[in-house]
């Protein structure tokens, strides 16, 4: 099948939820994909920062592939060799959250926090921040704080509210008696590329514990060394009670997790679960990712590459760049008008990059980037941004 051919059996069957770009990409290698008529592409969207390891890594796909033929699925009632030994694993990044649940998704990791969180405190409240974005499943959609995500869907869950980020005089009046969970995004992801103060996460953590609420930390995009470190909330100094995880957790593979510390309560059998989670495959992925960002050091990669492209950016000479702001390899672009066109002439570069709203570039290249496809973004950002689009 030619390109048109597979597009057009695509938009036959589609669901009508994603807007799809007239491109058909069918093999990835580190942080390039290939069309199908093998026009190469920068990806610097990362699968929405599910590729931090890159496309067709080796050492990720051999274990997949071994695995695949020892045992793909077992319910977590029963035990398993690789669960057993990424249990182990992920709960040493984040020393005193010592168990785990395993899931599919952000948005189930999500859901599973807030039931945790009601159900640990046998309260209802839900506290979360303005531009926050946590999913799409009803809890999470309710902490999401976008009205848009919200058309169509109301009436959502009750007991959520929603306070401005970075603002401590706002969230000390938020955090009452009624207060279950405040659940925070150290790094805003989709609501822009925006960085929470370190006093601002200290101070939540502070408020919850003296206020008998579960303090939650979302690291669905800026987590597996995204940031620079394993997880973004490692930069603050600060343990959460409980942390979400997921897209890059399995090197790509569907999976997510949430980590839980001593301050969460009642979790007794038959109170959640997942059919899925916790799948000898999905965990058999996930350690070998964990291995790969620890011997290829990609957290430090994240940092120095992470440096390395925000001075870059910093020095882009165009009228349109409101601010430059991000950490690690996360990182936004703020114009004074909105991204859409120039989404589509970088794409026309061969180059993909998101928005994070309106206005805002986002950036999430793998961390296997090389240097000089950051100096080919960099050229590439700079004839872009150089001229004023209308936005079409």
């Amino acid at each position: 099948m030619n390109s048109q051919d597979i597009i057009a059996l695509e938009n036959s069957h589609t669901s009508g939820l994603y807007i799809k770009q007239p491109i058909v990409f069918v093999r990835g290698e580190g942080a390039t994909l290939w069309d199908a008529d093998g026009i190469p592409y920068l990806d610097c969207a990362a699968g929405h920062g599910a590729a931090n390891l890159g496309h067709g890594n080796k050492k990720v796909a051999a274990a997949i592939a071994a695995q695949a033929g020892r045992l793909i699925t077992l319910f977590e009632s029963y035990s398993n060799d690789q669960r057993a030994k990424l249990m182990e694993k992920i709960t040493q990044i984040m020393p005193g959250l010592n168990r785990v649940f395993f899931c599919n998704s952000g948005t189930e990791a999500v859901e599973a926090a807030i039931k945790f969180s009601r159900l640990s405190t046998g309260r209802s409240g839900i506290v979360a921040t303005m531009r926050a974005f946590h999913g799409r499943t009803y809890g999470a959609l309710s902490a999401t704080f976008n009205k848009k995500y919200h058309a169509g869907f109301e009436p959502l869950v009750p007991g959520f509210s929603h306070v401005p980020y970075n603002n401590l005089e706002a969230l000390d009046k938020a955090i009452g008696s009624e207060t279950a969970a405040f659940i925070l995004e150290v790094v805003q992801g989709e609501g822009g590329i925006y960085l929470a103060d370190q006093e601002y996460v200290q101070k939540a953590r502070q408020l919850c514990g003296e206020r008998g609420a579960l303090l939650i930390v979302d690291e669905i995009q800026s987590g597996f060394g995204r940031t620079g470190r394993m997880f973004a909330v490692q930069h603050t100094g600060v343990s959460p009670d409980l942390l979400c995880m997921a897209k890059s957790m399995a090197g790509g593979l569907p999976m997510g997790a949430v980590l839980i510390g001593p301050e969460v309560k009642n979790l007794a059998p038959g109170a959640h679960g997942s059919t899925f989670g916790g799948n000898p495959l999905a965990c058999a992925a996930a350690l070998a990712a964990l291995e790969v960002i620890e011997e290829e050091n990609l957290c430090d990669q994240a940092a120095s590459k992470g440096n390395y492209l925000l001075d870059g950016l910093k020095k882009l000479k165009s009228p349109l760049i409101r601010e430059v702001r991000g950490i690690g390899l996360m990182i936004g672009i703020e114009l004074k008008q909105k991204v859409a066109p120039y989404l589509r002439a970088m794409q026309e570069k061969h180059i993909l990059v998101l928005n994070a709203g309106l206005t805002t570039i986002r950036l999430l290249p793998p961390l296997v980037i090389t240097y000089e496809q950051l100096d080919f973004l960099l050229r590439s950002l700079q004839d872009v941004l150089s001229v004023e689009m209308a936005d079409a």
